[in-house]
């Protein structure tokens, strides 16, 4: 898959990672960016075309398809991170939305666009994850819920997609320097070197990008006598 001329979808735009996958993709000399939020008036990235698309609205992604069927590499960025543990009062409501935007979200945009990625050569789907898709921190268990079932979905979705001839890349990344982030004290990585990364990654054809020593460490223990997950 070749940025250079590719027309590309990055749901989450307006702000934080996404905004840096489209000024990404533009630098990149993608042909057309599709940039996409709940609310298109807060897209302000010259460049781009603003689309609006909540992902968790059956209308908004339907929509959106038929206003993006040039498209050849679907982003799937958008994602919500809320504080209540899993034992909180709250916490089935947090996880129950995180669920709905951080997994139903990504699956039901690769079908809806599934058809157009294959109509359009095969294209890539990118699915933003996290190193936390593997680890579940005291402050994080919703999140790390959402994040290990999208990891589980993206594998899925690659053996589905692997006879259209789509490339679906996992991300995962640590914390990247965005709003989401703001409250953690520690080493971040910008929005912009996770989006370079990512790039670099689905050009080669990577099939899972790590961005950072963090996540490389945290994926490697998983076949440790002791992964980090049992803490």
């Amino acid at each position: 898959m070749k940025i250079q001329g590719s027309v590309a979808l990055v749901t989450g735009a307006n702000r934080g990672l996404g905004l840096a996958f489209a000024k990404a993709l533009l630098a990149g000399g993608a042909k057309k960016v599709y940039a996409a939020a709940r609310d298109p008036r807060t897209i302000t990235l010259e460049g781009v075309v603003p689309l609006k698309l909540d992902v968790t609205s059956a209308e908004d992604i339907a929509a959106a398809v038929k206003a993006a069927g040039d498209v050849d590499l679907v982003i799937n960025n958008a994602g919500i991170a809320l504080a209540p543990a899993l034992l909180d009062a709250d916490g089935e409501d947090a996880l129950r939305r995180q669920l709905e935007t951080n997994l139903f979200g990504p699956l039901a945009i690769a079908r809806a666009f599934a058809p157009v990625l294959e109509a359009n050569g095969g294209g890539a789907l990118v699915n933003m994850l996290s190193a936390l898709s593997w680890a579940s921190l005291p402050t994080t268990g919703p999140y790390s819920v959402s994040k290990a079932a999208a990891w589980s979905l993206t594998n899925g979705l690659r053996n589905a997609l692997r006879a259209q001839g789509t490339q679906v890349v996992a991300l995962h990344a640590a914390f990247i320097d965005t709003d989401m982030a703001s409250h953690v004290d520690g080493p971040k990585t910008s929005a912009a070197d996770v989006a370079r990364i990512a790039l670099e990654g689905l050009e080669a054809g990577q099939l899972e990008v790590l961005v950072d020593e963090v996540t490389r460490n945290l994926k490697a223990s998983l076949s440790s006598a002791k992964p980090v997950y049992l803490g």
